[in-house]
C-alpha cells in the first residue's frame, strides 16, 4: 500500500504555496527520491494540460522560459521532459539553490534518508539571490 508524503513549497518568510502529495511504495525514501519524484509528478501534471497551457508551477525553470511570480512562462505550449528537470533540481540543489526542510530540519545531502510518517512535513524553499550580489 502506497504511503502519502505531502509537500509544499514555503517562502524565506514561511509562507507555504504550490502544497502536492507524492505516493512512495516504502517507509523510507532518500531526499534525491524525494526530488525525483516531486520534479516526475509535477511535470506530469503539466504535460497532460501541455497543448493548452504555457504556465509551468514548479521546482526548477525549465529552458526558454520567462520567471513569473509563482512560476513559468513558456514562449509556447509544449512537452517538459522530466528527466532534464530532474538533473537541474539535483545541480539545483547541491549549489544551494533551494532547501529542503524535513519536519522544520534541513536536508544536507542527496543521500540522507527520510522515514516517511503520516506527520511528515515537507517544504522546499527556493533561495533568490541578492541583487547585486
Amino acid at each position: 500500500m502506497p504511503i502519502t508524503l505531502n509537500v509544499c513549497d514555503e517562502t524565506t518568510a514561511g509562507e507555504k504555496t504550490n502544497a502536492m502529495s507524492l505516493d512512495f511504495l516504502t517507509e523510507r525514501i532518500t531526499v534525491r527520491e524525494l526530488i525525483r519524484s516531486r520534479v516526475y509528478q509535477e511535470v506530469k501534471d503539466y504535460n497532460v494540460r501541455a497543448q493548452q497551457d504555457t504556465f509551468f508551477r514548479g521546482l526548477v525553470q525549465p529552458n526558454d522560459t520567462e520567471h513569473e511570480l509563482n512560476g513559468f512562462r513558456l514562449r509556447k505550449p509544449r512537452h517538459i521532459d522530466w528527466k532534464e528537470q530532474f538533473d537541474v533540481a539535483l545541480e539545483s540543489f547541491k549549489r544551494n539553490g533551494f532547501l529542503i526542510l524535513i519536519d522544520k530540519k534541513q536536508a544536507e545531502d542527496l543521500d540522507d534518508e527520510i522515514e516517511i510518517t503520516s506527520d511528515t512535513e515537507v517544504s522546499f524553499v527556493r533561495l533568490v539571490p541578492l541583487v547585486g550580489g
